[in-house]
Formats: structure tokens, sequence, C-alpha cells
């Protein structure tokens, strides 16, 4: 038996290391460029809307604390097997298929032309990824103890840089801010929201690995809550820094598309470019190390309930689903190794992709509202509850993130793109339970069955499940 827990230091790096990524740090750079230092204010408020997604899977999780993998059973529980396996497929296959593929891409790109200017950017992506891959197929354990260092590392280089460029002491040229950023008022907030969005998105990434933490209960919301908390500090204070030493003009639309790598250079000149080409790699090592951590799992959850083929739900010698870990693997380098990451499409792919992950958002949040009336005397914290507001308010504003999603043609093709990605999920998810499992689309499956010991019962949870096949 895996007796490995994990202690809520740990926990936080997880939620941390996911979000924290590449992506986030120009999207970081282009927010402070087109609303200027205000652009803190969506961040706060959208940093509050992750808080509540926070609560609704902190108390999903009190339902369900020996659910394998987390998502896939919560929306089992809340509306039966095509919307579990419709928006997990959506938000955890598809979408981190794609931005394990955009960051990894990335990385290599920005390593090459720092430190590797003769080698294939793609060799250098495909080499951290097998790296990671061996890591997480060691286990827990060895996933841990990597995650752990890389993300005091980078939260640890954020803060210094933060703080280097907040009070003037780099060696670049402070500058007075000629430009007027682009948006402005409270229109300007809305309209920034959905970019302070990616900054906070992923924080329920901690729910995989819920049942190995040493106590789940408390942990869970804790590590989400500390985890948005540091990340809202650590990145105003690299914006405000940013402010200091690049205009917003350029900040808002970098002709290099890294106005992170921009900032890094003006207060720091080559050590500053040096440094946040490291910060690089560490964001997308802490990225993808969190992403091949959680997937698999929750794969091998939509598999222990008949949601996917079996072999997801078989695990290796160190209690990884190995499956799902080969998958997106698999996956992830075929994308790499084609180039896709670098096309123009990619983009409109991952936002599309997003927009699937907002989607599981609102159902957890519906999850959350059905199951307390369908449950109401299962055991919950009494003090997140309030009357319901996060889930609420939490739908609401993850309408509008999908809404402001982008504007004009481009939120129309990135709609599009959503919609062919749905619909062959949805396609796979009609054809799995109608034809080969035989299973009613959406009738919820009882808490009593997902919270069951197998080991204790007289016929088995998987024997239930399986029984059809």
């Amino acid at each position: 038996m895996n007796t490995k827990k994990l202690s809520l230091f740990s926990s936080v790096a997880i939620c941390v290391g996911l979000i924290v990524a590449t992506s986030c740090l120009s999207s970081l750079g282009s927010g402070i460029g087109s609303l200027g230092r205000s652009f803190i204010i969506p961040m706060f408020v959208v940093m509050i809307l992750n808080m509540f997604v926070g609560i609704s899977f902190a108390e999903l999780n009190r339902l369900m604390p020996k659910a394998n993998g987390g998502t896939s059973q919560y929306l089992m529980a809340g509306f039966g097997s095509f919307t579990s396996i419709t928006a997990n497929l959506a938000a955890y296959v598809v979408t981190m298929a794609l931005t394990m593929t955009a960051e990894l891409s990335m990385c290599g790109i920005v390593l090459r032309n720092l430190f590797f200017p003769s080698i294939d950017a793609r060799i250098i992506s495909m080499i951290i990824l097998l790296v990671l891959f061996y890591v997480n197929w060691r286990g827990l354990d060895l996933f841990s103890k990597v995650q752990d260092l890389v993300v005091i590392l980078l939260i640890g280089s954020m803060f210094l840089l933060g703080v280097i460029g907040t009070l003037k002491l780099g060696s670049g040229q402070v500058i007075t801010q000629q430009s007027v950023p682009a948006v402005s008022g409270v229109s300007g907030c809305f309209q920034m929201a959905s970019v302070a969005f990616w900054l906070f998105i992923g924080v329920e990434f901690v729910i995989p690995v819920a049942k190995d933490m040493k106590n789940p209960k408390r942990d869970v919301i804790l590590a989400i809550a500390i985890g948005l908390a540091l990340l809202f500090s650590v990145q105003s204070l690299l914006g405000n820094a940013m402010a200091n030493y690049v205009d917003y003009a350029v900040l808002a639309d970098d002709p290099t598309g890294t106005p992170h790598m921009t900032f890094a250079t003006n207060m720091l000149g080559n050590v500053g470019k040096g440094w946040m080409g490291i910060i690089t790699m560490l964001a997308a090592i802490s990225t993808v190390n969190s992403m091949f951590a959680a997937p698999p799992r929750i794969m091998q959850g939509m598999a222990e309930d008949g949601n996917l083929p079996k072999i997801f739900y078989k695990e290796n010698k160190n209690h990884v689903a190995f499956a799902g870990l080969t998958l997106m693997a698999v996956v992830t380098s075929g994308f790499i190794i084609s180039n896709l990451a670098v096309s123009n499409g990619i983009a409109f792919v991952v936002l599309a992709a997003s927009c699937l992950w907002l989607i599981d958002y609102i159902m957890i949040h519906a999850a959350v509202l059905v199951l307390r009336r369908r449950y109401p005397k299962a055991e919950r914290n009494k003090y997140l509850v309030l009357g319901g507001i996060p889930q609420i308010v939490g739908i609401i504003g993850n309408i509008y993130m999908v809404y402001a999603i982008d504007v004009g043609e481009s939120r129309i093709l990135i709609y599009e793109i959503s919609a062919a990605i749905l619909a062959v999920i949805i396609a796979y998810a009609i054809i799995w339970c109608k034809f080969v499992v035989k299973k009613p689309l959406f009738k919820p499956m009882p808490l009593e069955l997902i919270n069951a010991e197998e080991e204790q019962d007289t016929i088995s949870r998987e024997d239930i499940l399986w029984e059809t096949l």
C-alpha cells in the first residue's frame, strides 16, 4: 500500500504550480499594459471567484472523500454519466493536453533562444516532457519532492523580481509612464477580468490528490485559500514592478509576445533576461508536473465509474494510473513534434478549450446546489455554505468569463472550435453510455456507492460498475 501522504505545503505547491504557467506571466504583463496598475482590481475580483470554485470543490470532496480523481464522481453524483464524461474529458483531458503543449513549446523556444541556439526547440520541450513523465511514473513521493522544490524556486524568484522592481533597485532605467492604458474605468475592469482569470485558474488540481493528503478535511480548502492569496500577492507585486520599467503600450502589445521577458531585460539587463528564462522553465515544469499528476487520476476515477475503458483504472507498482499518464504524454508529444503550438491557431484552440473548462466550473457549482437539496443532512463544513452565494455568484461570473473570452470575430471562432470539440466528446459519451456499457445517460450515482469501501463490501464497487462489460 502507498503510505506516502502529502503535507499542506505540498498541497499548496500543487495549486500554485499548476496556475503559475508561462502563459500567466505573459498575461500579467499584457493586463498591466492594458489597464495599468488598476489591473489589480480585476485580479482581486477573479481571485474571489476562484475561491468560490475552491469552496465548491472542497464541499464536494467532503461529501465524497473516497472518490478517485474527484471531479468525475462529483458530476456523476449530481447529474449522471453523460455530464461527467462530457465535462471532464473537455476540461481535464483536451484542455490539459493543449495547455501542456503550449507551455512546453514556449519553454523550449525561450531556452533555445537564451542558452541553446543550435538545438531545435522541440527537442528541448521533449526532454522536459520525458523527464517529468518519468518523475510521475515513479509515483507520489518523487512527484511531491520535485514539485515542492520547483515551486519554492519559482515563487521565490517572482517575489524577488517583484521587490527589486517595486523598490526600483534594478540596474535598468526607471521610467515615467508616457502611455495612457488602452482601457480604463469600471468597464475596463470588467473587460480585463477575462485576462485576469487565467492568472488563477486551476485551483481544483489539488482535488485528485486529496486522498493522499495527511488531513484532507482541513487541507483541501486551506491549500486553495493559501495558494490563491499567495499568487495574488506575488503577481500583484510583480505587475507593479513591470509598470516601473516597461511602457504600458509595450506591455500591452509586446512585439516578441513575451512582455515578462522584456520587463526582466529592461530591469536587470542580461542577468534579468537569463533569470526570467529560468523562471519560464520553472513555470513550465511546475505546470506540466501538476498536469501529469492530476488528469490521470481523474481518468482513473472515470474508469472506476465505467465512463472510460477499464485500462485507465489500473495502476503500476508505484500506484500510478499509467494509462492516463501515458495518454497525456503521447498526445502532448504528438502536438509538440507537429509544431502545433507555434502556429497561429493554437491560441484559439487553447482559449476554446478553456471555455470548456469554465463550463466544468459552472457544472461543479450547480452540482453543489443539487446535492445540498438531495442530501440535506450529509456532512458539510457549515461555515462554507454561505447560503449558496459562492455557487450563484460563481456561476454568473463564469458565464461572463465565457462571454468575455475575446471580442468580435475572434470570439466567434473560439465558440466554433469549442462547439466542435464538445460535439466529438458528446458523441463519445452517447456511444459509450448507450451502446458499450448500456447505462442511463443522466442517472445520478448515489453517494453511498461512491463512498463505499471496496474491500468491506460483499459485492465490490468495481463489480457493480463493470458487471455490464
